[in-house]
């Protein structure tokens, strides 16, 4: 941390990433509110260069400037809850982005409270979504704080109308970017994913795949160009939670960055989707989650074993609330709380391991174990092995299932067919 002197009567701690956006909000929060500014980046295993932030805040008017390491406890208490609930909006997108504003928000708080501050900002759009992920959590644990978010104000949307005036200020000003009228998209990355949007994937016919675009694909290779071998890999589960790959005990953290490069190397996870906003409009978004794709069907297969029929079915039903909640940004609502609970609870025999093989873009189950499975293979065999389950039993359970089809049949004449 360094430190700048200054007291003036307000005092705001900005989410800041160092680009053009935030560059711009630091020099005018500081003079449109006459307010001390601190700033606050987030390692969440973006794998940015996040080194010279602080010198490059305070140069452009911060008087105090933090970078907090927070990569386990996203992994740990944030992915890794989300993963349990195997939580996958509107059936594609692995909320990679979603997951991580809460945590963010929350660190950013912490941050305001420690400083005495009175208000917090961020530099999301009034389009998106995550104005709704900051101001949810904001108003969740520190709901005393003031909130600003320039690009929900008129007289900064005048001011910088597009990223030609942007850049112009901070040319006038000189505060250090780097930035350019040509960049194609927008995109952001952490531990979960990589995501890319705006500019040209705005067409949603645009195919960032080709030869001349794929380029812009950071985390993965494309399943066509991946190896001609496909590659085996282990994944250990202690409660819905992946402990180890090939037998090897990482953190949470670990586990994510290993099937990062494993599932980039084959191909894995790349997602091209047109999603509906909480705001109300659609969005085209482009993702690369090669590691949570890999643990995500991992995770599925010791359910298949372990997870009591009943339970697995009810705790899918929840699945679509669960990603909705996170995606909007209610992560610290009750709804939420109440669904982890019982979710959580789904998980207490969800050990067991994992084999895969990655291949091309696929990822194909090659085996599951576990010492809480109820697969029971005297049963479950058609070779006329002697088990507890009697076959006579199915007529009687069969006929008191049709009961009541019989009973519309014979009073109302059955169904149309």
């Amino acid at each position: 941390m360094i430190t700048n002197t200054a007291n003036p009567i307000m005092k705001i701690v900005l989410a800041y990433s160092g680009g053009l956006d935030t560059s711009v909000i630091v020099k005018w929060l500081k003079e449109t509110y006459d307010a001390e500014i601190v700033t606050f980046a987030a390692d969440i295993g973006q794998e940015e260069e996040l080194k010279g932030l602080d010198k490059k805040a305070l140069k452009t008017g911060a008087s105090k400037h933090y970078t907090i390491d927070l990569v386990e406890e996203f992994a740990r208490d944030f992915i890794y809850p989300m993963i349990r609930a195997n939580a996958i909006y509107e059936g594609q997108y692995y909320l990679g982005t979603s997951i991580a504003r809460p945590l963010i928000a929350k660190a950013q708080v912490e941050i305001a409270k420690k400083e005495k501050a009175d208000t917090v900002a961020h530099g999301a759009t009034g389009k998106g979504n995550d104005q709704c992920r900051f101001e949810l959590t904001y108003m969740a644990l520190a709901p005393h704080l003031q909130i600003i978010a320039p690009w929900k104000i008129e007289a900064y949307r005048d001011l910088f109308p597009g990223r030609a005036e942007m850049i112009a200020y901070c040319a006038k000003h000189r505060i250090p970017v780097e930035a350019s009228l040509k960049k194609p998209y927008s995109m952001d990355r952490n531990l979960l994913h990589i995501s890319y949007e705006a500019g040209i994937l705005e067409d949603p016919w645009f195919d960032p795949t080709t030869k001349a675009n794929k380029a812009m694909f950071k985390l993965s290779v494309a399943p066509e160009d991946a190896p001609d071998k496909p590659e085996y890999v282990e994944i250990d589960f202690v409660k819905g939670n992946a402990v180890a790959v090939n037998g090897k005990k990482l953190t949470p953290g670990g586990v994510l960055k290993t099937l990062n490069k494993l599932g980039g190397k084959h191909g894995i996870g790349r997602v091209d989707l047109v999603e509906n906003r909480f705001v109300g409009m659609k969005s085209r978004g482009v993702y690369e989650t090669p590691g949570g794709t890999i643990l995500m069907q991992a995770h599925r297969q010791v359910e298949s074993l372990t997870l009591d029929r009943e339970v697995l079915h009810l705790r899918d039903g929840f699945i679509p609330k669960y990603a909705e909640l996170v995606y909007n940004g209610f992560w610290f609502a009750p709804e939420r709380e109440m669904l982890q609970a019982m979710v959580d609870e789904s998980q207490r025999y969800v050990t067991g391991t994992v084999r895969l093989k990655l291949y091309k873009g696929n990822i194909i189950t090659c085996g599951r174990k576990s010492r809480y499975s109820l697969y029971d293979d005297k049963i479950a065999s058609m070779e006329g092995v002697k088990s507890w389950y009697n076959q006579s039993d199915a007529t009687g359970f069969i006929r008191l299932n049709g009961l009541r089809l019989r009973a519309r049949n014979l009073a109302q004449g059955g169904p149309k067919a």
